[in-house]
C-alpha cells in the first residue's frame, strides 16, 4: 500500500520539504512562543533573528517543548510504501512542558547540565554548539514530564535545550539540524513540530504534518515502573504483512479524522493501535480501561506504546463532557485511585 504524503512531500534527496501548512502551524498562536527560534528552510545551520524581530516574553528566561500523551497510533507501514524506515508514530501533543536556560560560558565548548543525570541533553547541547559554532556554557532543565513513562520526556528535554541555545544566540535553527543531532541519541518523538504529525521515530523523520488535534481530555494511569527508549526499541521485533497493511489504513484514517476533527474515528483509531499493540507489549489493564470507557460513552482508549501510561479519552467540547468525565474517573477508580487528566495542545484555527 502506497503512503499518500500530499501534505509534506519527500524531497528528491529523501527529505520532507517544508509546506505551506506547516508553516502556518508554526505561526499559530498557540504554537508560535514555542517554535520561535525553529525554522523549517534554509541550507544554513542557523539564522539570526532580524533586529525588529519582537521576540516573545515566554522566552525571555528560557525555551519550553511539549510532550505527548503516548502515540495516537504506532507500528510499522508496509514495506516499501515510505523511505527509510517503516515504523512510525503519530503523535498526541498535551500540555506539560520541558523548560531549558542555556547560560553561555565564553572560551569553552562544554554544556554542564543540571539534573546532571540528563545525559542525553547534555550531548545534544554540546553537538549543537558545535554545529553553530557558539559557545558552551550551563544548560538549566526542568520538565512537567515524569521520565520513562512515554511521555516524550527526553525528547521534550532535548527540543527545548535545542531551543534555548537559538533563544541565547538570538538564531532561529533548521528543524531537520535538530532532528539530525537527535537521530544520534535515540528514537525520538515528534515534538518539535507545531501540532500532530506522522513521524519515523527510528530517523527522527517527518513523514506527514496532519494538523491540529481536536481539544481532548485523556485521563491517564501510570501502571508503574519505566521504559528506556533505546532499550524497548532494539528488543521490538518484525510486524506481520497483515498488521503492516492495517497500519497503513490506520495512517490513512488518522489524516482524514484529524484534519476534519472527528473525535469519534481518532478515538477508534486510538483504540485499533493500542490493542495491535497488546501482543507486544501488554497493558495489564487494558480490559479494565476499555470497559471504563465503553461504560461512560467516551471515545476510547489511548497507550504509550514504549511506556507505562494508559488512558481514556474524551471529547472537551462536548456538551456533556463534565458529566463523562466524573464517570470515567469513577470507573477508573477502583484500580488507580489516583489518575492524572491530561489535555491536548490544541490550535486556534
Amino acid at each position: 500500500m502506497a503512503i499518500q504524503n500530499s501534505t509534506h512531500p519527500i524531497g528528491p534527496n529523501g527529505a520532507s520539504m517544508p509546506t505551506r501548512e506547516l508553516l502556518e502551524a508554526a505561526a499559530d498562536e498557540v504554537w508560535r512562543p514555542y517554535m520561535y527560534h525553529q525554522t523549517f528552510d534554509g541550507a544554513d545551520a542557523a539564522q539570526t533573528i532580524a533586529e525588529d524581530g519582537q521576540q516573545p516574553s515566554v522566552h525571555s528566561s528560557g525555551a519550553l517543548c511539549c510532550g505527548t500523551f503516548g502515540e495516537l497510533l504506532q507500528g510499522q507501514l508496509p514495506v516499501g510504501s515510505v523511505p527509510r524506515d517503516p515504523h512510525f508514530l503519530v503523535t498526541m501533543p498535551i500540555a506539560l512542558f520541558a523548560r531549558a536556560h542555556f547560560m553561555p560560558i565564553a572560551g569553552t565548548r562544554s554544556v554542564t547540565v543540571y539534573p546532571s543525570h540528563k545525559a542525553k541533553a547534555k550531548r545534544l547541547a554540546e553537538s549543537l554548539v558545535i554545529a553553530l559554532g557558539a559557545s558552551g556554557g550551563t544548560l538549566l532543565l526542568q520538565s512537567e514530564l515524569p521520565e520513562g513513562k512515554g511521555l516524550a520526556s527526553s525528547s521534550a528535554d532535548l527540543v527545548a535545550a535545542a531551543r534555548s541555545i537559538a533563544c541565547c544566540f538570538k538564531l532561529k535553527v533548521r528543524t531537520s539540524l535538530i532532528e539530525k543531532l537527535m537521530a544520534e541519541i535515540e528514537p525520538s518523538d515528534g515534538v518539535m513540530y507545531p501540532g500532530v504529525v506522522a513521524y519515523q521515530q527510528r530517523a527522527c523523520s517527518l513523514l506527514s504534518f496532519l494538523g491540529q488535534m481536536p481539544p481532548l481530555a485523556i485521563v491517564g494511569i501510570d501502571e508503574g515502573g519505566t521504559v528506556e527508549t533505546v532499550d524497548y526499541d532494539q528488543r521490538r521485533g518484525e510486524i506481520s504483512a497483515s498488521h503492516r497493511a492495517e497500519y497503513g489504513q490506520l495512517l490513512d484514517r488518522a489524516r482524514m479524522a484529524i484534519r476534519q476533527g472527528d473525535t469519534a474515528t481518532i478515538g477508534r483509531i486510538a483504540t485499533a493501535s493500542a490493542l495491535l499493540h497488546q501482543e507486544r507489549a501488554p497493558k495489564k489493564h487494558m480490559n479494565s480501561m476499555l470497559k471504563a470507557s465503553e461504560a461512560a460513552g467516551a471515545l476510547g482508549v489511548i497507550v504509550a506504546h514504549s511506556g507505562t501510561m494508559v488512558g481514556i479519552l474524551l471529547d472537551r467540547m462536548a456538551a456533556d463532557f463534565p458529566q463523562k468525565l466524573q464517570s470515567v474517573l469513577a470507573q477508573v477508580s477502583p484500580f488507580d485511585d489516583s489518575p492524572k487528566i491530561y489535555l491536548t495542545m490544541t490550535g486556534s484555527h
